[in-house]
């Protein structure tokens, strides 16, 4: 009896794609399951070495919602590699800015850190209202739990 293992052939083609609506949903909850269909754990063929995710196309990321104090408090940070460049950022100032930008980084900081991590973000595509431009795919809409 021989066991299936697969191999990385194919795999672009048999991906498939999803619309997920992030209004009302919390940004921690809902980046932790997108994040499990982008590496492809929720398939049952899934194989650590290999990209077996599915493409997630999030809308509405205007509407995600912070819960506790994390919409006075949450900072985020990056530095401009120039002496004294740490730039900072309120959660206030980044969803007036660019709401999507808080869902990739959560997403983002899910998922490895390697190149097969780079490949998966690749596949998360974040607008922050209610259209996309990827009809042609003819995505499926899935309903993610937040509790």
């Amino acid at each position: 009896m021989s066991t299936h293992f697969p191999s990385g052939k194919g795999l672009a083609e048999n991906r498939k794609w999803f619309v997920v609506d992030a209004a009302g949903k919390t940004v921690g909850r809902l980046a932790t399951e997108v994040a499990r269909i982008l590496s492809g754990k929720n398939n049952p063929a899934w194989t650590p070495f290999l990209d077996m995710g599915d493409h997630v196309i999030i809308i509405n990321a205007r509407q995600v919602i912070f819960t506790g104090s994390k919409n006075e408090q949450k900072m985020y940070r990056h530095h401009t590699l120039y002496p004294g460049g740490l730039r900072e950022k309120s959660v206030k100032e980044m969803y007036e800015q660019k709401p999507e930008r808080i869902i990739e980084l959560a997403v983002k900081g899910m998922l490895p850190k390697t190149k097969l991590g780079k490949a998966m973000a690749k596949k998360l595509k974040v607008y922050a209202d209610g259209e996309h431009r990827h009809a042609a795919q003819m995505p499926q809409t899935i309903e993610i739990e937040t509790r």
